[in-house]
């Protein structure tokens, strides 16, 4: 069985990944500043709840200092929220134009993680502190309006060091408007708790299906050709791949409905 999803640290994701993907409403080309919309989302995670406590976010461009923003609710927000396709905006604001050179996500203190009916503390050693960066070279420009995704990997972010201890060291990615590519389906039975995989090469993204409707989402694909794996939690049953699964850039792959065998 399949049980780790491969996802891009938020350090390091290449600039190509916050592109432009729509033009700005002000009329006045005079103006200096873009439009930038930060939304959150999450890939699943094995937990009941997984809480983080997202206080500020800071924008450093090219030959200018750190600018501090606040989130739209700084505060605390449950990671598992937002699976499957769902996200929530974090913030938006006005940024100057230039290069941006670096992001950084600032964690408070108060985040946890629910299992098995308990609720425990996790420490978070950089996040709290410096916060967790990313670094691009990208380019803004007047009148422009830019959206992009912070996606949290809840289940490798949140680690266990043991005696009830647990601690989040933050794996995140992002992508931008123009490069998400998307998948859905749906995949039954519900009783054989799957969990469904797209995979391309090295990299692996996973999915947990509704627990009602047996509905899954994969957004933010590179573009290219996939395998969608279901991956049965329970043994009865034969997981089953589909291949040369085609992800483009703005659309949605469905690949419909899979029922799983005994």
């Amino acid at each position: 069985m399949i049980r780790t999803t491969l996802f891009a640290l938020l350090i390091g994701v290449c600039a190509s990944t916050m592109t432009s993907c729509s033009k700005g409403n002000d009329d006045d080309n005079t103006s200096a500043t873009a439009k930038v919309n930060m939304h959150l989302t999450d890939a699943p995670a094995d937990y009941e709840h997984v809480y983080v406590d997202i206080q500020r976010v800071e924008v450093t461009m090219q030959g200018s200092s750190a600018v501090t923003l606040t989130p739209i609710r700084p505060g605390v927000y449950d990671l598992l929220d937002f699976s499957n396709g769902i996200d929530t905006l974090l913030l938006t604001t006005n940024l100057p134009t230039g290069t941006i050179e670096q992001i950084r996500l600032v964690l408070g203190t108060n985040n946890s993680v629910d299992v098995g009916g308990q609720s425990y503390a996790m420490t978070t050693p950089s996040g709290q502190t410096s916060g967790v960066k990313l670094n691009l070279n990208q380019s803004l420009q007047a009148n422009q309006s830019y959206d992009f995704w912070i996606d949290f990997d809840a289940g490798k972010s949140v680690h266990e060091t043991g005696n009830g201890k647990y601690m989040l060291k933050p794996v995140i990615r992002a992508y931008s408007a123009l490069t998400n590519g998307k998948i859905k389906g749906v995949a039954l039975p519900l009783s054989a708790l799957i969990t469904v995989y797209a995979i391309n090469g090295p990299d692996t993204f996973s999915a947990v299906p509704d627990i009602t409707t047996g509905g899954y989402a994969f957004a933010g694909l590179p573009a290219g050709t996939y395998s969608v794996m279901l991956d049965a939690g329970v043994v009865s049953f034969v997981d089953t791949t589909v291949a040369n699964v085609q992800v483009q850039y703005g659309t949605t792959t469905d690949v419909g409905t899979i029922l799983l065998h005994l």
